[in-house]
């Protein structure tokens, strides 16, 4: 099948590297001629384990190609995707104006039927106000579907070769063999593929997204109540993720979620609520539980060294909101280091991808260096902002020799209370006890 995609972010890019991988010929279309230029040279825009080899792979076979040729890309194309950013403006809903503006062009560059389908993540009744756009511009029949995407960063490459599962929302039986039939590669170990009316489609990414956030959120409210009363969250997380009602993904505490994906779509679907005239009680809870988490650890440090951090030097590792990507939207790091500077502390801050990202959003006042251990030469402290796998088993006796006061704020969960004892660190968590060694002052 020949496939547009228009938009090469995240989801656009995986979307057609996945869709090529599978036989398909895929042009990727943006407007921005800089970053074309760079994917034809094979310079890939975003981390994402094992995307940069596909990319090259299908390119090389000649299934994946990228352009600017809005219109010559239409014209070849029976399926047109639509993957372009939906950014929350100031009151939480989702910007489809990107979303709008592709519609109209589509409709204008119609040289024949044309399936419009929707993988930006928009609010519910996108894809009717998408469908009224694109067929004002144009004579030849236009439709569209809504197939929203459930990629974790990090593991993106995977969620989309091996779903779980994949929803499709269309309104006539012609699209609905033309999605299905796309997907079908992608669903042969079983994976079932949910045909819905569009607008069930739409409310199912936000609902999926709005879940996962909730349970986050309960779990970081779980932890403060340990923390209160001296219970270890780890244990509870055990003994009710054994429950076949409950399951146990997403009951890992910690210093907040981030990234492009639920912080943006819990103010979104709150917003279409507010909207219908529903107020969505369950979720500003969990908004506001999760801004409070995001700056947890700079309280902690407040508490042991006061509002004045003069003359501290306080090391993060970790930047991006979360292992495996370069993600820096939303990020607890970004509330920390914030936080540090405005106290007069100095920050030095590494992660393996991120630094370039969280350079632009923070800036330069904090010290960005590769080697995790040259950041916490001479510190005061250490937050564990984000568990990437090279800060799991780190050599604790270097660590102990390094730092100036041996003071570990885990905002993960972990580093064991056994191996901290045993070097002499003091550790507060999120939820489990803190470890209380002997440590210089």
């Amino acid at each position: 099948m020949k496939i547009t995609i228009v938009g090469t972010g995240y989801v656009g890019l995986v979307a057609g590297t996945c869709f090529a991988e599978m036989g398909n010929t895929v042009t990727c279309i943006d407007i921005d001629e800089a970053k074309i230029a760079r994917l034809q040279e094979g310079i890939i825009p975003i981390y994402e384990p094992g995307l940069s080899e596909l990319v090259l792979a299908n390119v090389r076979h000649h299934r994946l190609r990228f352009s600017i040729d809005l219109k010559a890309a239409v014209e070849e194309a029976r399926v047109i995707f639509i993957a372009v950013g939906t950014p929350s403006g100031e009151d939480g809903s989702a910007d489809l104006s990107a979303v709008f503006k592709v519609a109209a062009d589509i409709g204008r560059c119609a040289n024949g039927p044309k399936l419009i389908v929707d993988k930006s993540t928009v609010p519910v009744g996108t894809a009717a106000q998408v469908l009224k756009i694109a067929q004002a511009e144009t004579s030849h029949p236009i439709s569209v579907c809504s197939n929203p995407e459930f990629l974790k960063e990090g593991a993106a490459i995977d969620d989309f070769l091996k779903p779980d599962r994949v929803v499709i929302g269309a309104e006539s039986e012609e699209d609905f063999e033309i999605m299905n039939d796309l997907y079908k590669p992608f669903v042969r170990n079983g994976a079932p593929i949910y045909n819905m009316d569009p607008l069930s489609a739409e409310m199912t990414k936000y609902a999926s997204n709005a879940m996962l956030a909730t349970r986050i959120s309960f779990m970081n409210e779980i932890a403060n109540i340990c923390d209160a009363v001296g219970a270890d969250v780890n244990m509870v997380r055990q003994g009710i993720g054994s429950d076949s009602r409950i399951g146990k993904p997403f009951l890992y505490s910690g210093i907040g979620y981030g990234g492009s994906c639920f912080p943006k779509d819990v103010k979104a679907i709150m917003h279409t609520a507010k909207e219908h005239g529903y107020n969505f009680q369950i979720l500003e809870a969990v908004e506001e539980v999760n801004q409070n988490m995001k700056s947890l650890m700079l309280r902690r440090l407040i508490q042991i060294f006061g509002e004045d951090m003069s003359g501290l030097t306080v090391g993060l590792w970790g930047l991006a909101f979360k292992p495996r990507t370069d993600d820096m939207r939303e990020a607890p790091a970004i509330t920390l280091a914030k936080g540090l500077l405005a106290r007069g502390a100095k920050v030095r801050a590494t992660y393996p991808e991120a630094i370039a990202n969280a350079r632009e959003i923070i800036g330069d006042e904090v010290e960005y260096m590769e080697d995790p251990y040259q950041v916490i030469d001479g510190a005061d402290a250490l937050i564990l902002c984000t568990e990437w796998n090279e800060y799991r088993r780190p050599d604790f006796e270097r660590m102990a020799q390094l730092m100036k006061r041996r003071l570990i704020l885990d905002g993960r969960n972990i580093y064991p209370a056994s191996l901290m004892q045993q070097y002499g660190f003091e550790r507060y968590g999120v939820g489990i006890p803190p470890v209380l060694s002997e440590v210089p002052s």
